[in-house]
């Protein structure tokens, strides 16, 4: 699930964002008529007592209003697709895939108030962080009565959001470093669609709820 708090450009490294403006105002900014959106993304986890854990990075895609993938390229490889109705979670190299309904869990994720500013004053309470790392700091804090995750901080520099780093319930920390966003892309529909390769393990209810295809580089 942290896939999806997990689940948005640049590197901590690029100037600062104008102090002058708030990081929601950044947010407001590079979301506006945003429909879909893409990006690479360096993912570093961290367990409660700061010691680090694994590193990995990818690329993903979202698009409104419940469409997303996660693609995870390096150490190893596992797909994350959620097309509207179900998430398939393809590890390759344990030849398995794991598919479940479409939940709360999702629309709850910081990163799709990217393609719905509504969704962030309805499920979030926000606070200003201030400026450190070289960037502008918003915080968000779930409304759920049971929240996947403490909270998410967004950090902006000039060019829009570069940084998320949220912590779970758990006191595990996750930082995520985005670069090469491309707004309102033509995204393909079979990007969002997937069918089990022949001959994997199938955990879960792949019921024809949801229409699955292959997916397409």
């Amino acid at each position: 699930m942290k896939m999806f708090l997990f689940t948005a450009l640049l590197l901590a490294s690029s100037p600062a964002a104008n102090a002058a403006e708030s990081a929601r105002a950044h947010l407001d900014t590079f979301a506006k008529d945003l429909r879909a959106v893409s990006a690479t993304f360096e993912q570093h986890v961290l367990d409660a007592k700061g010691g680090k854990g694994k590193t990995s990075n990818g690329t993903f895609a979202l698009k409104a209003p419940r469409q997303f993938r996660w693609d995870t390229t390096a150490p190893y490889k596992q797909l994350i697709v959620a097309d509207g109705e179900k998430v398939w979670i393809y590890d390759a190299d344990l030849e398995q895939v794991t598919v479940r309904a479409q939940g709360t869990e999702e629309a709850h994720s910081p990163l799709t108030v990217l393609t719905d500013l509504t969704q962030l004053d309805r499920d979030f309470s926000t606070s200003e962080q201030g400026e450190h790392d070289g960037l502008i700091w918003l915080r968000l804090k779930s409304k759920d009565k049971e929240p996947q995750f403490a909270y998410a901080d967004l950090g902006f520099d000039a060019g829009g959001l570069a940084r998320m780093q949220f912590e779970d319930t758990l006191g595990d920390k996750t930082e995520i470093r985005f670069s090469g966003w491309s707004k309102n892309p033509p995204l393909p529909v079979d990007q969002f669609r997937f069918t089990p390769p022949p001959g994997v393990d199938v955990v879960g209810d792949p019921t024809p709820a949801a229409t699955a295809h292959p997916v397409k580089d």
